[in-house]
């Protein structure tokens, strides 16, 4: 199969063409950042020959050099015989329109909160200049403090993890977005570092698979750190405690950010007298919940 694709691939065209059938015939799941087999060989041949995507239409018919088939077809072969997710391929993740460095000490940065922060938080947030604390919780790959930082641009946030191995990878983040004056990277279990500081605005996107879930995962997945997925029997271990102390370190007014996958009910259950607002994003109003300081227990 490698020597026939050699012979006869030629164009940027040709190798899309192969990596979709070639994706498509293996029933890869894709679940990170690509909907189907088509996005993610798009997304896998234009990044590795450093090509835009969002341009890829002048592109397609441009002729391949010999070892730039040599490396598209390991890559699509590596896609296909291992199941590793393109981004940690090619240690490219990308979210709303930023880049990010990904390897396999993180998770792959997915995240209907950077949907709200590319709108300033509108209309909750009435003036970005005037948040003036972050605290990003699981940051992960650093990509969400990333975005508040960015969206806030008065704000010095804080972002926690309790993987020392995700931290210095959003290290490599924030030094590559210029943000180390202004993001503090902590190794904490949730709030255990920053006990007695207060916050205008606290987000989070926490493990939130449930122990059900996580036996059933596609083998994708299982190429992420276990701990940033796995959230308990019913995916609510680290929401419980961050919604009973997040009140503790917000500032009169700040508001609480998490995002629950398909949790609505379970945190609905957990917490029958708090008043949630259930955000609109582009998977519907189920997956995001806001609070403000006032309605947390």
């Amino acid at each position: 199969m490698m020597i026939d694709a050699k012979a006869n691939l030629r164009t940027v065209r040709d190798a899309l063409r192969y990596a979709v059938t070639q994706f498509n015939e293996a029933g890869l799941f894709f679940g990170h950042g690509q909907i189907d087999a088509f996005d993610e060989a798009s997304f896998l041949v234009l990044r590795a020959l450093a090509l835009p995507m969002e341009r890829m239409e002048y592109f397609l018919d441009a002729f391949l050099t010999m070892g730039e088939i040599t490396s598209l077809l390991q890559l699509i072969d590596r896609r296909v015989r291992s199941r590793i997710p393109a981004a940690y391929l090619l240690n490219e993740s990308w979210l709303t329109a930023n880049r990010f460095y990904v390897d396999t000490r993180c998770i792959i940065p997915r995240s209907f909160i950077a949907e709200l922060l590319a709108d300033d938080l509108q209309p909750w947030v009435e003036d970005p200049g005037q948040v003036r604390s972050v605290l990003d919780l699981c940051t992960g790959s650093g990509c969400l403090a990333i975005l508040a930082a960015k969206t806030f641009p008065n704000a010095d946030v804080d972002a926690i993890d309790i993987s020392m191995e995700a931290l210095a990878v959003a290290t490599r983040n924030v030094e590559d977005y210029k943000l180390r004056a202004r993001i503090r990277l902590l190794s904490s279990n949730l709030f255990e570092v920053v006990d007695g500081r207060r916050y205008d605005l606290i987000l989070c996107n926490p493990p939130y698979v449930t122990d059900t879930a996580m036996e059933q995962l596609p083998p994708e997945y299982r190429h992420e750190p276990r701990v940033a997925l796995a959230g308990g029997s019913d995916g609510m271990d680290l929401v419980r405690t961050i919604v009973r102390q997040a009140r503790t370190h917000l500032q009169p007014g700040g508001m609480l950010l998490v995002e629950v996958g398909d949790g609505r009910a379970a945190v609905e259950r957990l917490f029958p007298d708090t008043a949630f607002t259930w955000l609109t994003t582009s998977a519907g109003d189920d997956m995001v919940f806001l609070a403000r300081r006032d309605d947390l227990p």
